[in-house]
């Protein structure tokens, strides 16, 4: 909060560590840091399995932030930098994670970490991310066979949903549900850049539409241009999505009544994770991926 006003585009940070893992005892302990335009991440894990991860806003340094976000997964567990053998840094700051072994494109890691979270069926991962939505075709090894990228504009992500939560005073987590509750769908906003969007929402606010109305209005059109981008690339009926707009029911539900398909639930493809309850973060996907890389790129180089 800022000056006293409420900031509404601020999403809720978390933190979670597996109270079943040791880190001590494991043999191999990786990082993921997915530093993106919005959001940062950091996972870690050991031996393979998910150990505990962060999720924060980025600031305005690469290099704070993945070390930011690497204290914010490793709070209270003891963990420190020189325990971990290999971190792998993705996101738009992956070149600088100041304690990276390599950088790997997000668009690898979302893939990996989609196939490992959601399962081996899954063959399209739609990332809807801070500053960019991308399609991307995968094999049952989560390894990328084609994608597709939109970034001309921040209307259909991340930032464009935080800065109509604030335009419109509503909390960021709570517009998806908000824009179901109409009693009619009302027609997609026209504008595709955000500045404009953002000038015609404030034009339906001013001629007696309400804020669910005008929120509808852009989740559809949020929903509709990230179709098109699926559709280019051939969506298939097992697609998984990660990112933050995955947890905007208002674009998902949009998005797949157009589709005439469902998305892959949002739950742990691992059953023995999901049987105990771990929380499930579309965000940490990217993460999850670097910190797989790192893992087999720590046993190749030992072998």
């Amino acid at each position: 909060m800022a000056d006293g006003k409420k900031e509404f585009w601020r999403w809720p940070e978390s933190r979670w560590a597996n109270p079943e893992i040791d880190w001590k005892k494991g043999k191999l302990i990786t990082a993921g840091i997915d530093v993106g335009s919005v959001s940062a991440q950091g996972v870690i894990m050991v031996d393979g399995e998910l150990y505990c991860y962060g999720n924060m806003r980025t600031g305005s340094s690469s290099p704070d932030s993945a070390i930011n976000v690497f204290n914010k997964a490793t709070e209270g567990t003891g963990l420190a930098l020189r325990d971990v053998h290999f971190t792998v840094g993705t996101g738009y700051g992956r070149v600088n994670v100041p304690f990276g072994n390599r950088a790997i494109t997000e668009i690898a890691c979302h893939a990996k970490g989609a196939n490992w979270m959601y399962g081996p069926a899954v063959r399209t991962v739609l990332d809807m991310g801070g500053q960019d939505c991308k399609a991307i075709k995968i094999d049952d090894k989560g390894k990328v066979v084609a994608f597709l990228m939109n970034d001309k504009c921040a209307a259909g992500t991340g930032r464009g949903m935080e800065v109509f939560a604030d335009l419109l005073g509503v909390p960021i987590e709570d517009v998806g549900d908000m824009s179901l509750s109409v009693a009619e769908e009302p027609p997609p906003v026209n504008s595709t850049c955000v500045i404009f969007a953002k000038s015609e929402a404030g034009a339906l606010l001013r001629a007696g539409w309400p804020k669910e109305k005008v929120l509808a209005a852009y989740c559809s059109a949020m929903a509709h241009r990230v179709l098109s981008l699926l559709e280019k690339v051939n969506v298939e009926r097992e697609f998984a999505i990660t990112g933050g707009i995955a947890k905007n029911q208002g674009v998902v539900k949009r998005l797949t009544k157009e589709l005439g398909f469902e998305a892959c639930e949002a739950k742990w493809h691992n059953q023995s994770y999901a049987d105990k309850g771990f929380p499930f973060d579309t965000q940490i996907a990217g993460a999850i991926g670097a910190a797989l890389f790192g893992k087999a790129l720590a046993e190749k180089g030992s072998r």
